[in-house]
């Protein structure tokens, strides 16, 4: 059924979600214009929306500018999600051992429909500003997560998922052939892991096991990122990859809710 057509649907409430959903990572501050230009509502509907937003407290507004952006509120639902998710709280000390015990980038990865989204982040030294913060969401398919956890899907669900989940080219060596990535996922199905390079950032290699519920599927994965200039595939999978999977085989998977 079109969500249109389900007579429980509220369209007000979903232009105002759709509003939120304009801010990310590179728009962190809009005007009503910019609003309008990346939500397609009318400008006026913008205005009501916003300022009906900013009064309940989950925009801030610019006294100066009157530009818009994302308020505490949103890490009070950022707040009340975790203590949903008993996966979170489960996987974080053994998550806190791993990156103690490699001195690397360590994630938890969930599926969030054709995307993944990181949880939990444990950066290294050398790890940037942009990954270390959680909810950040990537299409699963240019992912070693995504990959990890598509692998465990029975055969037609992930040939689905490879013929139509999106991709979306971050560096000059993202993979975009899906024959390609169709090649990668077949070699994680038979390993029982994911690994990638230059995927996300350029001379990183990135390394994920899948965390399996009771019937082998999975909608989590922990993953951990290396520099290629000082780790080969070979070392990697020598010397990472056992912890890795250790770590992800130690995560109970009674808690993990499924994620479609």
């Amino acid at each position: 059924m079109d969500k249109k057509q389900n007579t429980l649907y509220v369209g007000s409430l979903a232009k105002g979600l759709r509003l939120l959903r304009a801010f990310d990572e590179t728009h962190t501050e809009l005007s009503l214009v910019e609003l309008a230009q990346r939500t397609g509502l009318d400008k006026s509907a913008v205005q009501r929306l916003a300022n009906t937003l900013h009064i309940e407290g989950m925009l801030d507004k610019n006294p100066v500018t009157r530009r818009f952006r994302p308020s505490h509120a949103w890490l009070e639902l950022a707040y009340a999600y975790y203590w949903s998710d008993q996966l979170v709280g489960q996987a974080l000390p053994k998550l806190i051992d791993l990156s103690q015990s490699l001195g690397e980038t360590v994630n938890l990865a969930e599926r969030s429909g054709d995307h993944i989204i990181y949880v939990n982040r444990l950066p290294c030294q050398r790890t940037y500003f942009a990954a270390t913060v959680i909810g950040r969401r990537l299409p699963a398919l240019s992912t070693s997560s995504g990959r990890a956890m598509i692998a465990t899907l029975p055969a037609d669900e992930r040939e689905e998922a490879i013929r139509t989940w999106p991709l979306k080219k971050f560096t000059a060596r993202t993979t975009m052939d899906r024959t390609s990535i169709r090649h990668s996922i077949d070699e994680a199905v038979e390993k029982g892991y994911a690994i990638s390079s230059g995927q996300m950032i350029l001379s990183e290699i990135a390394v994920a096991c899948p965390i399996r519920d009771p019937n082998g599927r999975a909608f989590a994965a922990v993953q951990c990122s290396i520099s290629a200039h000082t780790w080969t595939h070979e070392r990697v999978e020598a010397e990472i990859l056992p912890r890795v999977q250790d770590t992800a085989n130690a995560i109970s998977p009674a808690s993990q809710a499924h994620r479609g």
